[in-house]
């Protein structure tokens, strides 16, 4: 008897399956929403399918393109103080013994555990006026009396970082934590000061990693539907706020199925130009 091992060859339908999966999950449900974003709205709070691009239209008003310009800016704000809040606490955390790296690793993943809405009522609470932190600065001569933080701009930003530094964290630490130090060293050794082999020699060949955590983060807070409601006003809501507010509370699911399309290519572009950024300059 030979010994050589016997290969099975798996069936050539095999590979039809992701095809399969990527139409009825992705493809199918994007043609529906955007068969609808064109549909003609109904009064009675329905559609009647046809083609109306005046669900598009309503993008040039100038009262939605600020209401797309805050939503976005929001989502930005959001993401670029994650990640660079969370790039040297990665850095660092690469640093420690692999025990302490593994529990602050834990630790990270209880934070994303939590469910959004015992984060929003919490920080809600902490940044009232009644029990919020504003009796601790004027207990301590900071303030001449205790306010509320919230709502506002920066209790939301306050809430979507703290839901997004745990992923910014995680998407960054596998990198990280392959970085050659003797990288590190050589700079050092050229002379190099710690910001400046920080910022010359560690950032750059982290980028892909860190515009991965970028627009992660950025497209997880553009989601966000509870906390803006919560923390933020109505003019600081978050894109996925309007279009539930359009498709429940006004009635008007042709308008609510354009702005899901937007988001969709908003975030298809991000990771699009994710990609680019991230690829070596040397690559053809």
């Amino acid at each position: 008897m030979s010994g050589a091992p016997s290969h099975t060859v798996a069936p050539r339908w095999l590979g039809l399956w992701p095809a399969v999966m990527l139409t009825l999950f992705f493809l199918a449900p994007f043609g529906i929403m955007l068969a609808v974003s064109v549909a003609k709205r109904d009064a009675s709070g329905f559609y009647e399918w046809g083609f109306d691009p005046g669900s598009y239209a309503r993008f040039m008003s100038a009262f939605f393109a600020k209401v797309m310009a805050v939503s976005l800016s929001v989502s930005l704000a959001a993401a670029a103080i994650c990640v660079a809040l969370a790039f040297p606490f990665t850095v660092f955390l690469a640093s420690l013994g692999h025990r302490m790296q593994t529990l602050v690793l834990v630790v990270l993943l209880s934070v994303l555990a939590l469910s959004e809405v015992i984060i929003g009522f919490s920080l809600s609470t902490l940044l009232s006026q009644t029990a919020g932190i504003g009796n601790l600065f004027h207990w301590l001569g900071l303030i001449d009396a205790p306010r509320a933080y919230t709502p506002s701009l920066f209790a939301l930003i306050t809430g979507l970082c703290y839901i997004g530094f745990p992923f910014a964290v995680l998407v960054l630490y596998p990198p990280v934590s392959r970085l050659d130090p003797e990288i590190v060293e050589a700079a050092r050794v050229m002379g190099a000061s710690g910001p400046s082999a920080f910022f010359g020699v560690i950032v750059p060949n982290l980028r892909g990693a860190i515009m991965g955590a970028f627009i992660l983060v950025f497209v997880f807070t553009l989601g966000s539907y509870l906390l803006p409601q919560l923390l933020g006003r109505s003019e600081h809501w978050t894109l996925s706020v309007h279009i539930t507010d359009q498709a429940v509370y006004q009635s008007n699911l042709p308008f609510a199925a354009a702005m899901s399309v937007f988001l969709m290519l908003v975030a298809l572009a991000l990771v699009g130009l994710a990609s680019l950024a991230g690829r070596d300059k040397g690559a053809a």
